[in-house]
């Protein structure tokens, strides 16, 4: 299959407008991505609002040094990763090649950019030229009934109208298989709704993410705004979408805000996120984030860790960490906390996605209490967050409960919750109650 390459222009959304950033140029083989070379414009550079595509290998800290260059992805990776994550996600894949009426992962990396819509997750919209408008999709909540049954014919295989598909493909993004969709409230703020899956079985996905996104947020985390919409029989998560937000002061102005996954920051190969740790993600927000945040967003981090093995949250994937633009202070920071799915299984050795600390992928509080000092941590700081987090996962049945979870899906979920003493020796339970005893008034 002969190569080809395909220009494509790169949209960055500055103060809630599209200016065009720079050309992207894409060498393909079939559906395969060779290489990409990407080179800024030289007006977009002079803007004093210019937002860098990718910290990592699209950084605009020296612009002297990139004017009228074109730059390539490091590591020898084939595509750059702000870009790649403003690609559409395996389920925005699924319904643009349901809309083309083409097998799955066929198409060019091209096409799938091209088809994401301008209502992608972040800031950036691909186009095929200069002159190609803005292409906005997304649906009132009022119509979740809609889209919902739309998502369940893509699943199964059905047709569905092109207007619709466009609907479902956009927001989808940062490595999501779940089907979902973009909805604005009332007010135009805009949620991506999460729904149910054709396979999901008899537990209700939608209803135990949005519980345990809401113990998360009780232990002291950082999460995206939930709530759940009962549409017939099925209940449908929506979050509010942290890459943008509102100035209300005189009415509902949109701001967008830029988002890279850690994979971005890490700058590997999606292939190669079971390699990488947690320890990664915190030595790339030395690197990359905002100064004054590294400190609580490396502690951020931990604490998420120590929840996602409480939890057993084992999709904890790059992709699943996420970092946003600040446009006032001007740099990257950890966003808010999306994507926590408890995985109800009954192994008692379980392990993580990312490693955890000198035992790899172990999960358990002795393997991430280790690690402590490349988070920064002193003894008595990692012990604060695991007691806090603690804390509050023993009591996740009282709380699944108080949020009107049934117990029929409660018990179906208890496999996933851990006791602490199935995953903490007893030589760090006694340094925990020591820990929690000298912090007592």
């Amino acid at each position: 299959m002969a190569n080809s390459t395909k220009d494509l222009f790169v949209f960055a959304n500055l103060d809630g407008q599209f200016a065009p950033a720079g050309q992207l140029s894409l060498d393909e083989e079939g559906s395969n991505l060779i290489a990409s070379s990407f080179a800024y414009g030289l007006r977009y550079l002079e803007r004093s609002n210019a937002q860098e595509i990718d910290p990592v290998a699209l950084t605009l800290k020296n612009k002297d040094e990139i004017r009228g260059r074109r730059l390539v992805p490091p590591n020898g990776l084939e595509a750059f990763g702000g870009i790649r994550d403003a690609a559409p996600d395996a389920w925005g894949r699924r319904v643009i090649e349901a809309r083309l009426k083409v097998p799955s992962n066929s198409l060019p990396e091209s096409t799938y950019l091209l088809e994401a819509g301008s209502d992608r997750i972040g800031a950036l919209d691909i186009r095929s030229s200069l002159a190609d408008q803005e292409r906005p999709a997304h649906e009132t909540i009022h119509n979740l009934s809609y889209l919902l049954d739309g998502a369940q014919k893509i699943e199964a295989g059905l047709p569905v109208s092109d207007a619709l598909a466009r609907i479902l493909v956009a927001g989808s993004g940062l490595g999501g298989m779940r089907p979902k969709a973009s909805v604005r409230d009332d007010e135009g703020i805009l949620w991506m709704a999460k729904f149910p899956g054709n396979n999901d079985g008899p537990l209700d996905i939608p209803s135990i993410e949005y519980a345990t996104i809401q113990l998360a947020e009780l232990a002291g985390l950082n999460v995206a705004k939930t709530k759940l919409e009962q549409v017939g029989a099925k209940k449908i998560l929506l979050v509010q979408r942290f890459d943008r937000s509102w100035n209300t002061a005189s009415g509902p102005i949109e701001i967008r805000h830029h988002v890279v996954s850690a994979l971005t920051l890490i700058a590997c190969h999606e292939s190669e996120s079971p390699t990488k740790s947690y320890m990664d993600i915190a030595d790339a927000i030395r690197r990359y984030c905002l100064v004054k945040k590294i400190k609580s967003d490396i502690e951020e981090l931990y604490g998420r860790m120590i929840f996602n093995i409480f939890v057993s949250n084992d999709d904890d994937h790059l992709r699943n960490h996420a970092f946003v633009w600040d446009h006032q202070l001007k740099g990257w920071s950890l966003s808010p906390l999306y994507d926590v799915m408890p995985h109800a299984v009954i192994a008692s050795e379980r392990y993580q996605h990312l490693g955890v600390g000198p035992q790899g992928k172990l999960s358990t509080l002795d393997n991430a209490y280790a690690a402590k000092e490349r988070f920064g941590l002193s003894p008595k700081d990692a012990m604060q967050i695991i007691d806090r987090i603690w804390r509050v996962t023993r009591q996740w049945r009282v709380h699944f409960e108080t949020l009107g979870i049934s117990d029929v899906q409660i018990e179906r979920i208890a496999p996933a919750f851990r006791h602490i003493d199935a995953i903490c020796s007893s030589d760090l339970r006694k340094l925990s109650l020591t820990s929690a005893a000298s912090d007592a008034p």
